[in-house]
């Protein structure tokens, strides 16, 4: 079988709760780990919600990234979707542990429109 695409779902825990809570820190990492993943970015949009966390999702010409962030509990849900053979999730993964300072974490892969080759 031939995967369209692979969707790494992230939990992160024990992150930084003042990056978490910040709309332009969250996008600007979303952004940065689809660029490390040779993805190729459409658009964005974030929110930040009152009183704290941020959910925004990053349209990819390959597929999309999304978050949700709890930072009252130092936590972030991450999906990171991507389709082509060109593209590098598992490099936008390291860039999201890093720059949300996650302690620890949890991925798991979904293949994606698995195809007969």
């Amino acid at each position: 079988m031939k995967a369209l695409g692979q969707h790494l779902i992230l939990e992160l825990y024990d992150c930084s709760s003042a990056v978490l809570s910040s709309v332009s820190a969250v996008q600007d990492s979303m952004l940065e780990a689809a660029r490390a993943a040779n993805a190729t970015i459409i658009d964005s949009i974030f929110h930040h919600f009152k009183p704290y966390g941020v959910s925004g999702v990053v349209v990819i010409a390959e597929s999309h990234f999304a978050i949700h962030t709890w930072p009252e509990h130092r936590y972030a849900s991450v999906d990171l979707y991507t389709c082509g053979a060109g593209t590098r999730p598992w490099e936008a993964f390291r860039v999201v542990k890093k720059l949300f300072k996650a302690g620890h974490f949890s991925v798991m892969k979904l293949e994606r429109g698995l195809l007969p080759r």
